[in-house]
């Protein structure tokens, strides 16, 4: 079932600069743990700061390429997926694109001229981890690059599209071109268009752009802070999660071709999926707490292995089975990196 550039992902390459820091690095710089947010220019100095720790890993990163890879992982087929963004023309940049292709994923990159490739700042407190984002060039991204024909053919290609929400701060253009081609390709062949609420202030600061593409999204993916926050921004009066997820889940949708399908992490509880107007509880692989390295990426590793499922027309119980496993090798290893190979069932 598995052909070439059947999933495509359209995101912010990053390069995460990952280290282990204390609870006073954090508030030098007012970072709250477990969090993720763009930077200000008081987190500037922090990426200097960070690079210069003995323990520090660079990894190629930002949530939709790493959904990406990790589907790329599961999926062992050459090509399988394919992703969009933008770099800067610089060393990071030459390295994402060295890692990504070393992943198997046919990535067509806009490279900036004058923009540095974009960074994010990982920093690890007892396992947990916050993520400051300074998009830089991954900022930078036109949607002219998608009109290009090499680009669009990866489009018209794909069955499957996952977009993180956090692309709604750079290019919502893009995302309304590839959500509408979605909707009218559904009448010819079935096109599945996904995304992730991604963060607290993708809900709270950019709800007009996200609600403009939730008319298109098939399924959509977040966890239990951003469902809350989701409900408290449209007024609904409740924190509970599974009431939460099948509100979402009701919302318009401007194709009927497909049900909205909504899955919901909630760190090592349940993931809470509503489909059909109904909710169902899958339990995680518990992990030891002696064995947790770093949460960095468990939630981009969960989308990755569900996806890896999912275009393979297999169940909702086999989706979420591969996304926990996948989650679970991600947070025993630094930064958002995998085995060889997967050892998945």
């Amino acid at each position: 079932m598995v052909s070439e550039g059947i999933l495509l992902g359209m995101g912010n390459p990053l390069l995460d600069i990952s280290a282990v820091v204390d609870e006073d690095f954090l508030n030098k710089y007012d970072v709250k743990l477990n969090n993720a947010i763009l930077a200000e220019e008081k987190h500037l100095p922090m990426y200097e700061e960070l690079a210069s720790k003995d323990n520090a890993d660079y990894i190629a990163g930002g949530a939709t390429q790493n959904t990406i890879r990790v589907a790329q992982w599961m999926l062992q087929f050459p090509g399988a997926t394919s992703y969009m963004g933008c770099i800067g023309q610089d060393k990071f940049g030459n390295e994402m694109k060295k890692n990504v292709k070393a992943a198997g994923v046919n990535a067509h990159y806009y490279e900036d001229e004058t923009a540095a490739t974009g960074t994010c700042a990982v920093c690890v407190v007892g396992g947990e981890r916050s993520l400051i984002a300074n998009l830089s060039a991954a900022n930078c991204y036109k949607s002219e690059h998608l009109k290009r024909p090499e680009n669009w053919k990866l489009v018209e290609k794909a069955k499957y599209i996952y977009i993180a929400g956090f692309f709604l701060t750079v290019s919502p253009e893009s995302i309304h071109l590839v959500a509408e081609h979605a909707a009218l390709t559904n009448k010819a062949r079935i096109l599945v268009f996904m995304m992730n609420l991604s963060a607290p202030f993708i809900c709270e600061f950019f709800r007009d752009a996200q609600e403009k593409a939730m008319l298109y999204v098939d399924y959509i993916f977040g966890n239990e802070t951003e469902a809350r926050t989701f409900s408290r921004v449209h007024g609904w009066k409740t924190e509970d999660v599974e009431e939460i997820a099948l509100k979402i889940s009701a919302l318009p949708k401007a194709s009927g071709t497909h049900e909205r399908i909504t899955v919901i992490t909630q760190g090592s509880d349940p993931v809470v999926v509503a489909k059909d107007g109904k909710v169902r509880l899958f339990p995680v692989i518990l992990l030891p707490k002696e064995k947790l390295v770093d949460t960095n990426g468990a939630g981009d590793a969960f989308v990755g292995g569900f996806l890896s499922q999912l275009v393979q027309e297999k169940s909702i119980d086999d989706c979420i089975r591969a996304g926990c496993y996948t989650a679970n090798v991600i947070i025993q290893r630094s930064g958002c990196s995998c085995p060889d190979k997967p050892e998945f069932n």
